[in-house]
């Protein structure tokens, strides 16, 4: 009996050495081009903003990873012919799946949740919370490339196509689209 228990105890311990070895957190921060896909006319401009957040990176294979995240992430648009602008704030979930060449170069795609935090919409200065047209759900698939360097740092560059219509007035689709260039830090 004590060489059964011992036995676990030993494969438990090797387990956890492994996933310990093969799995790492880390945060992230980066810059935001957001616009929204709408078949209106005239299309709207693109909207500057931030993102920020955590995300882990578990090995699942030789070369692939699935690397979960958990981003705050600031979209929306302008609109130019009346200098208006619709800033939606996010909550993204995104799980990617990584192909992890050699030379710490990174291919990754996956769908991406996100959860509607806020939305308003400023016209001339003044700001209008706008979050009861706006649906709280948004569904988007992430595609991007990504770099890690040995001492942990990296940069990534996606883009989020989004796949679910936002709009909750019926009076047309919208989209958020968002191309995403960040930094990382992935801890060893």
């Amino acid at each position: 009996m004590k060489r059964i228990v011992m036995a676990t105890m030993a494969i438990a311990f090797c387990t956890f050495q492994v996933n310990a070895q093969t799995t790492s957190i880390g945060f992230k921060a980066g810059v935001n081009i957001a616009t929204l896909g709408t078949e209106q006319s005239p299309k709207p401009s693109a909207l500057i903003g931030l993102h920020a957040g955590l995300l882990a990176h578990i090995h699942v294979a030789d070369k692939f990873a699935v690397q979960p995240e958990v981003v705050y992430s600031m979209q929306g648009a302008k609109d130019k012919s009346d200098n208006s602008e619709l800033r939606l704030g996010y909550l993204n979930v995104p799980v990617l799946v990584q192909y992890m060449f050699s030379n710490g170069l990174r291919l990754e795609t996956g769908p991406q949740a996100g959860i509607l935090l806020s939305a308003k919409e400023k016209d001339n200065n003044v700001s209008v919370d706008v979050k009861n047209g706006v649906n709280g759900f948004d569904f988007s698939w992430a595609a991007g490339v990504g770099y890690l360097s040995k001492m942990g740092l990296g940069a990534d560059a996606r883009f989020n196509f989004g796949l679910s219509n936002i709009n909750k007035n019926n009076i047309g689709k919208l989209r958020n689209n968002v191309a995403q260039i960040g930094l990382f830090y992935q801890f060893k």
